[in-house]
């Protein structure tokens, strides 16, 4: 959603650390800062400059922001793509909004500002409350898979002028049985008099455009067209050719004049379900998905740079992976732009796990927070909608609880996290948790987490799908039931795998034979390379082998802190021969090969 002017406000901020959220009282919102941060970056990360890894209970930012002089007579915008955990800001000493929830964005209306401003953020991010922190830390220190903490901002913040009366976010929906494109465009409306006035989208590819439709903007809250392709020029959007078409949206007055106009694109691509098959474009694509958890050595949850996102969606590729579980994160929309272009597949997810006692693994009934998961999860629904790499939603991960003959908060909070999918999007599969306690009878798809190593043993526990009886996950440490009874639906792994491998520990299977270093995997470690690889290539191979299996997610792409399973290092440098890996994934899947 592209507009010529803005103004980016990464960079350095004052910054300063307020331990027992006293600042309000102390008067920080009114003074100067006694430290300094590098914007998106968070204080516990070394690209911040901060690099304080300590409960950080409330932290402050200041910094002027200069209105240019070309945005006279236009509201000004200001947009914060994330900021955890609870946002409250401040211009010139007055409120001007708050957002709670880390990974989704919000926006700021500052009116008809001009000159210089004052803009002071408080983000608090409490340790003692249940919240949706994804993989953050409860304890001071890293453990299993759980990581050093992000507070405060930590994706970009930027500003822009807008008319009165403008665009907000299109929500674009390809078409493939209609060759065409719908578009719905809300309004921020700060004026009336909209009679007369006009919508129009054109969608246009190198050879100029392809379609263009115009409807009155002055009848409904959020005006809708419809935009149909010539048989000549539909091109539809799917891994080996990832077409994006070009869309413009104009907003007229009455006289004809442009009051607003956004540069977009879209995709033209389907997703269906047949029997136990998912379908893109109406032929099945076996997903080959790797579990990305997009954290980084240097920027934690932040990406370094606009060139390490790509680069991540390409290492994957080149690994032979087709698409990610964008797992525990709703990631920066930045990263979704770059698979919209090279046709990489995404599970759009949403950063569940915040117990506060997490080593208990007992993520049930802290779903009591489901009020605020369901607002946050439908911000993320929101903004995501219209990428076409997105071809399902899952916002829950490895919940559970026992089942009873009665009622749960986990069933009520699944529901709901199941429900707000289905209502937000209706063309792509919801699947109503990740492994574990699924809830849902009618849950689009199904899944378990298998981290058995030997693939013959694997290999028997997932025979089952062929009598639907497919591998499902119990209580840990027990044999209970979690689950609602499997219908029958599209069925894949969608945790597997997790090798730990170390380069420089072949010889050793455990965390003493490591000399005491913090390290951790899933199963024995290989004493060799090549029994990774003869472990990679059987286990993948069962999978790709059974005709009755959509796809599957292997754990994961990098090593993240002590958790060293990926198949890349955390820095993402090579620590395996990554031909060879994606050889073993590049055989053609049994589902393939039965449709032709």
């Amino acid at each position: 959603m592209v507009r010529p002017d803005w103004l980016n406000l990464n960079g350095r901020w004052q910054f300063e650390v307020d331990r027992a959220d006293t600042g309000l009282e102390r008067g920080l919102r009114d003074r100067e800062l006694a430290g300094a941060i590098t914007v998106p970056f968070a204080p516990e990360s070394r690209l911040s400059g901060v690099e304080d890894t300590d409960f950080l209970h409330a932290v402050w930012y200041r910094r002027e922001l200069a209105v240019p002089g070309d945005w006279a007579g236009r509201r000004v915008l200001l947009h914060f793509g994330a900021v955890d955990h609870d946002a409250t800001v401040w211009v010139d000493g007055c409120e001007v909004g708050r957002h709670r929830g880390g990974f989704t964005p919000f926006t700021v209306d500052l009116g008809h500002l001009s000159g210089t401003a004052t803009v002071v953020v408080r983000a608090r991010d409490s340790r003692h409350e249940p919240q949706a922190r994804g993989k953050q830390s409860t304890r001071y220190g890293n453990y299993e898979c759980l990581y050093t903490r992000t507070t405060g901002i930590w994706q970009t913040v930027w500003a822009e002028p807008v008319p009165d009366v403008s665009l907000a976010r299109p929500r674009i929906t390809p078409d493939v049985a209609g060759s065409a494109f719908h578009l719905e465009q809300p309004l921020r409306r700060h004026a009336g008099g909209l009679a007369g006035w006009t919508l129009t989208a054109r969608v246009g590819d190198a050879d100029g455009v392809v379609a263009e439709r115009t409807v009155r903007a002055d009848l409904d809250l959020s005006p809708r067209l419809v935009l149909p392709l010539p048989a000549d020029r539909v091109r539809l959007w799917d891994t080996e050719d990832p077409h994006l078409y070009d869309v413009a949206i104009e907003l007229r007055d009455a006289a004809g004049r442009v009051v607003d106009a956004v540069g977009s694109y879209a995709g033209l691509r389907s997703v269906a379900l047949d029997g136990k098959a998912v379908l893109i474009n109406g032929r099945p694509v076996f997903q080959r998905l790797v579990l990305d958890q997009g954290y980084y050595p240097d920027g934690l949850m932040t990406a370094p740079s606009d060139a390490a996102l790509l680069k991540d969606v390409e290492l994957s590729i080149a690994a032979g992976f087709n698409g990610a579980r964008l797992h525990q994160k709703v990631f920066e929309e930045r990263f979704l732009y770059h698979a919209d272009r090279l046709g990489y597949l995404c599970w759009g997810e949403f950063g569940d796990w915040g117990a506060v006692e997490e080593g208990t693994r007992d993520r049930g009934e802290y779903q009591a927070q489901t009020p605020g998961f369901v607002a946050q999860w439908l911000e993320a629904l929101e903004r995501d909608y219209s990428h076409p790499s997105v071809v399902g939603w899952c916002g829950l991960n490895e919940t559970h609880q026992p089942l009873t003959d009665r009622g749960q908060v986990l069933d009520d909070a699944t529901r709901a996290m199941f429900l707000a999918a289905k209502a937000m999007d209706t063309t792509r599969p919801v699947l109503d948790a990740s492994g574990y306690s699924h809830r849902v009878l009618e849950s689009d798809v199904w899944d378990s987490h298998n981290y058995t190593q030997d693939p013959a043993q694997f290999a028997a526990e997932m025979a089952g799908l062929k009598e639907d009886r497919p591998h499902t996950n119990t209580a840990h440490g027990s044999e209970e039931e979690v689950s609602v009874p499997y219908s029958g639906q599209p069925w894949f792994c969608s945790e597997f795998g997790g090798i730990w491998w170390r380069p420089d520990a072949v010889a050793s299977t455990s965390f003493e034979e490591r000399g005491g270093e913090s390290s951790w995997g899933y199963g024995e470690a290989p004493r060799s390379e090549e029994e990774f690889h003869h472990r990679f290539e059987g286990l993948t191979g069962v999978l790709l082998g059974d005709p009755l299996m959509f796809g599957y997610c292997y754990t994961q792409l990098t090593d993240v802190f002590q958790e060293q399973n990926g198949v890349y290092s955390f820095d993402r440098s090579e620590k395996l021969d990554v031909a060879r890996v994606r050889a073993a994934q590049r055989r053609p899947a049994a589902v393939e090969r039965d449709a032709g």
